[in-house]
């Protein structure tokens, strides 16, 4: 029978950023067989019997499990920015991804004889087109997706993935709404209450300081404000937000009413390629001098946007090329420069979404046909990742990961950073919350 999708989408706290997307199509769509169309293609595949298992049957377990050949792959969909603002993050996604399936799989592509493909699927960064491809591979049988590297995006996907039953593994969008959103979601990246109580270490007491969020108006920016609230208003802290348009690109107004409050704080959160016109506006602004400036350290091609004042700036870090110093680190910087690239802050994202997918297969024999049983094999699962020991916490799926304290030396193309301190896992462990759905 032809497998029904359902297409209701929730819309609560998701925004995206608008832009132009090409789909890159999986395999061919499936629909059910008579009787006598199914014995011709049972007797065409006895015959063509290594082509059958290669192309599956589209809509059967084949498409998106391991069907009933001992040697069918496993198919997996990645929901990714291909292209759009966020399209160098999702590079980096990609390039990890690869390397962490052939590190999980020990160099075979596979899982118990079964190899393990995956389709793109370029979302652009923009959530209806995100949900559109969702839509497109769960009706061609795909029972795991991955990606989204923006958090407008995970949090239209999840939903969607969760009505069809599909396991879903965010990427680096960091909206803290997706930890928890429903069974089937998990995530490979950090969140962003990660990010705050990173940024926290930095202030001591924050009892009665006054702390100043800029970012943008997006899923991402929210839940920015909204993590910094919860930690250091908290604490005792004053917390106002300067919110900016994604689309803007003059920035000198929001540094300068930034500025104006007069802040002991500043926490900047910011994500895309109007992060150099920020930048040079909190320069022009003289907004370093005024105040003590706490943001996350970027991908290194950020790195000479700080110039002289990134001495000057407390960073807090989820990861950047030799930050962790360990063996799986290594492997993965080894597998990336092999495709002429650098690992770089999301490129550990791919990694661990690789290790996770690899493992809940191996935990079902081959097999992504149940996805009661994928959800089961991840749920409390603690590994060695990229930046060190991995907790995919049971209660509500949040991934435990260490974090950093960073030091940006040197200007423009010398700009390199250094680890000041790593934040176990534990210490930076966001709030257990109720699964919902």
């Amino acid at each position: 029978m032809r497998s029904r999708i359902s297409s209701r989408v929730r819309s609560n706290g998701a925004e995206g950023v608008s832009a132009t997307a090409t789909a890159v199509s999986g395999a061919p769509g499936g629909r059910s067989l008579r009787v006598g169309r199914r014995i011709a293609v049972l007797a065409a595949c006895t015959v063509l019997a290594v082509g059958c298992a290669k192309a599956g049957t589209a809509g059967t377990e084949a498409a998106g499990g391991s069907g009933g050949d001992a040697s069918s792959p496993v198919k997996v969909g990645l929901l990714y920015s291909k292209t759009g603002p966020l399209a160098a993050y999702g590079k980096q996604y990609l390039e990890g991804f690869k390397a962490g399936l052939d590190y999980a799989t020990k160099g075979t592509g596979k899982v118990d004889g079964h190899p393990i493909e995956f389709v793109e699927q370029d979302d652009a960064g923009d959530p209806a087109k995100a949900v559109s491809g969702a839509k497109d591979l769960i009706g061609k049988g795909y029972k795991i997706l991955a990606g989204s590297t923006a958090s407008g995006v995970a949090l239209q996907v999840a939903p969607f993935a969760a009505q069809n039953k599909v396991l879903f593994i965010s990427g680096p969008a960091a909206a803290d709404k997706v930890t928890a959103l429903n069974k089937y979601t998990f995530r490979s990246g950090r969140q962003s209450y990660q990010d705050t109580l990173t940024a926290a270490s930095f202030v001591g007491d924050a009892k009665g300081k006054k702390v100043m969020v800029l970012a943008q108006d997006s899923a991402f920016g929210q839940a920015n404000v909204a993590a910094v609230k919860a930690v250091l208003g908290k604490a005792g802290a004053t917390v106002d937000a300067v919110l900016a348009p994604p689309s803007a690109t003059d920035l000198t107004p929001f540094a300068t009413q930034a500025k104006a409050t007069q802040p002991d704080l500043l926490f900047v959160a910011w994500a895309g390629e109007t992060a150099s016109a920020l930048w040079t506006s909190l320069n022009q602004q003289d907004v370093f001098s005024a105040t003590r400036v706490v943001t996350g350290l970027d991908l290194a091609a950020s790195y000479p946007l700080f110039g002289p004042a990134g001495e000057k700036i407390s960073f807090l870090n989820h990861y950047f090329g030799g930050a962790a110093g360990t063996d799986i680190e290594k492997a993965m910087t080894e597998a990336v420069a092999k495709s002429g690239s650098k690992s770089d802050i999301f490129t550990p994202d791919g990694f661990t979404a690789a290790q996770m997918i690899v493992h809940a297969i191996e935990a079902n024999h081959g097999s992504a046909d149940d996805t009661a049983a994928l959800v089961k094999a991840l749920e409390g699962w603690s590994f060695d990742g990229v930046k060190g020991r991995l907790t995919v916490r049971a209660e509500d799926h949040a991934l435990l990961q260490p974090m950093f304290q960073v030091k940006l030396s040197g200007t423009g193309a010398a700009a390199k950073p250094t680890v000041e301190k790593t934040l176990p896992a534990e210490q930076v462990a966001p709030p257990v919350i109720a699964m919902a759905g």
